[in-house]
């Protein structure tokens, strides 16, 4: 019987108990023979390609909601900041959540942002916080934009929802996004729950070098709207992915699970179903071609 089924008392590793390893690397000097990956923690990813830079889901200002203080990063999570940031090409946002889509961080990039690529209706916030309109686009599902240095992004479906306060339940789209850049192809997943949605996308759209797939923050009060313990790996093999890179995770304690419960998961559960998996530290570049990162890190309470 699964112990997620159950509800639990709220862990005392639901927080780490020191501080996560990370890697402090130069962003504006990244290499770009292949898409080169930086993830920071929970879903905010950079990617350096040779046709531009993408920004995902960034959140810089070290709390997700609306209140400063209530849901804090872990630390070892803290050490990036939208200064750090090399000039981008495309900003990606997944959805409208607070933990995807933050106010302080865009605030502080907006002018370092040639284009931002946004869900059906979200780039209403975006031009609200002083975005130019003209460098937003709107993408419905299964919509794609070529970009001009040769990026090709696709918004393709999620099993999620959307809102900023409670009166304003799904007035907003989601999406997961396919990347294609070069002859390379890339899955962010957003936040999604697991369903036929990801045979469908890898059937269209596959096979892909990575999928990036929320492995964290799953609750049986919300079941329909994340992966469950262990389904990221699922959800990678019905892509067709050579890689799978674990987000969601590692930096914001939005359900009641241990805090490295999601990645202990996975691990076994993608071994069993043969997916490579890549999990680097904060801040560690990863380039697509290379070995994957696999020395474990996370293993402490």
């Amino acid at each position: 019987v699964k112990r997620w089924l159950f509800m639990r008392s709220r862990p005392e590793t639901i927080r780490p108990s020191q501080a996560l390893p990370w890697v402090k690397t130069d962003l504006r000097a990244l290499p770009a023979p292949a898409p080169t990956i930086v993830w920071f923690g929970h879903s905010s990813l950079l990617i350096k390609t040779g046709q531009g830079n993408i920004l995902i889901d960034p959140i810089f200002s070290n709390h997700a909601g609306p209140v400063p203080g209530l849901v804090t990063a872990f630390p070892g999570t803290m050490h990036y900041h939208a200064e750090d940031m090399p000039p981008i090409d495309v900003l990606i946002i997944s959805h409208d959540h607070y933990d995807h889509l933050d106010y302080r961080t865009m605030e502080k990039l907006k002018n370092h942002i040639k284009m931002a690529i946004v869900p059906m209706g979200v780039g209403a916030d975006l031009v609200y916080w002083g975005f130019d309109p003209k460098k937003i686009i709107e993408l419905n599902w299964n919509q794609s934009v070529t970009l001009p240095g040769g990026l090709r992004i696709t918004a393709t479906p999620a099993q999620h929802r959307s809102n900023r306060t409670y009166g304003e339940e799904n007035k907003t789209l989601w999406a997961s996004y396919v990347i294609q850049a070069d002859h390379y192809r890339l899955f962010y997943g957003g936040d999604s729950g697991y369903g036929p949605l990801f045979k469908q996308i890898g059937q269209q759209y596959g096979p892909f070098d990575l999928a990036l797939l929320e492995c964290g923050q799953y609750s049986p009060n919300w079941p329909w709207t994340h992966l469950l313990l262990g389904q990221s790996a699922q959800a990678a093999v019905d892509l067709h992915a050579h890689l799978l890179e674990p987000i969601h995770w590692a930096k914001f304690v939005e359900a009641d699970h241990p805090w490295n419960e999601p990645i202990e998961t996975l691990m076994p559960a993608a071994e069993k179903l043969g997916m490579l998996v890549n999990v680097p530290r904060i801040g560690e570049p990863y380039t697509l071609g290379d070995p994957p990162k696999t020395a474990v890190w996370w293993d402490f309470q």
